[in-house]
């Protein structure tokens, strides 16, 4: 080999791995920078993807039975109505999570009398359970829709369960997400998560014993301030799944709406109309074709109450999310949305 042509190979030899030395320098001393960076940014992933303000369907007010209620519609197809929890819950929380059923579904949100973008009411006396399920038919009626499917998350299910119960003929299909068929249910889920909120927070329990020895009551702003037990102990399989439910929506919550139905003292001791609710024995000859959905760790409404709709229901399907506590649809969100697609797509044996 020429010695020219040696020097210009060692030349580049030399000149490669000078290259490679100083790549290897400039990454030793920027890779604790970038792996910072990459962690702060997968960190606050979940907040800059889902801490926006939401982006709803097309919606409009409309008033039923003297009551201005807001809705919002999107996709065409057979209608499937969303019914929200609390009481006292606004629609919000169900976006953007049913949005993919609109290919083959018109899906429907509202927000039922005292919540969300619907008009609200100072006395107490007018919210019940009872009307909100004539909503749910007034709307049905206002829409012009002839049968609708539904779906209750929660509280939404004691309405959906009510509402099918009265108005079975306008039912094609039942969905009953997280929720249970009878007030002794409420108060025995209430127990649970005050003994969540006794062993896992205790020093928030002491202040709130304090305030109860005092006679304050859970309905009471001081009470309600004091009884901060953090939701995610209780409602997720992945306590940072709740970071995709949006908070930037206003009036997420109206608390008037839970004390006006289960009584002053609710956090403590169910009472009222909500302690009334049992539909438990119409349920077994309820012949609307119904879909249960529950979740593992579900620690508000824990599958323990949940199992008994195979009792109940013998024509139900049962699901038990492995993944999930109370909102299945937001930690399993591909699973759920599936099922409910097959479900809804069934045409009924009644």
């Amino acid at each position: 080999m020429a010695k020219c042509q040696q020097d210009k190979i060692l030349s580049l030899q030399h000149n490669r791995s000078h290259f490679r030395n100083q790549l290897m320098t400039f990454r030793i001393k920027l890779t604790p920078v970038f792996l910072s960076v990459i962690f702060l940014i997968v960190s606050l992933l979940p907040q800059l993807l889902y801490s926006q303000p939401l982006i709803h369907p097309p919606g409009d007010s409309v008033i039923i039975n003297g009551k201005a209620i807001w809705y919002e519609s999107e996709g065409k197809g057979e209608p499937l109505i969303l019914i929200a929890g609390g009481p006292g819950s606004s629609h919000a929380y169900f976006h953007p999570f049913f949005s993919s059923l609109s290919d083959s579904f018109r899906i429907i949100y509202y927000d039922a009398f005292g919540t969300g973008k619907s008009e609200t009411d100072k006395k107490a006396k007018n919210y019940s359970m009872a009307n909100d399920v004539e909503i749910l038919e007034g709307l049905r009626k206002t829409l012009k829709l002839k049968k609708i499917n539904i779906l209750g998350h929660s509280y939404g299910g004691f309405v959906a369960q009510l509402y099918a119960v009265k108005y079975a003929d306008h039912l094609n299909h039942l969905i009953l997400c997280n929720t249970i068929p009878s007030g002794e249910d409420m108060q025995v889920a209430m127990d649970y998560m005050n003994m969540n909120f006794k062993n896992h927070f205790p020093e928030g329990w002491d202040k709130l014993m304090k305030l109860r020895k005092r006679g304050v009551l859970a309905s009471s702003p001081e009470h309600q301030q004091a009884y901060n037990f953090p939701g995610l102990l209780i409602n997720f399989y992945n306590p940072a799944n709740a970071s995709k439910i949006s908070r930037l929506e206003p009036n997420l919550y109206n608390a008037d709406l839970w004390y006006a139905m289960a009584g002053k003292d609710a956090d403590f001791v169910v009472s009222g109309e909500m302690l009334k609710y049992d539909v438990r024995q119409k349920l077994r000859t309820l012949k609307v074709p119904t879909l249960v959905i529950a979740g593992r760790f579900d620690r508000n409404v824990r599958p323990s109450l949940t199992i008994q709709y195979k009792k109940l229901m013998l024509q139900a399907e049962f699901i038990m999310f492995e993944k999930s506590g109370h909102f299945p649809f937001v930690e399993e969100t591909k699973e759920t949305i599936e099922i409910i697609r097959r479900f809804l797509s069934e045409k009924s044996l009644f």
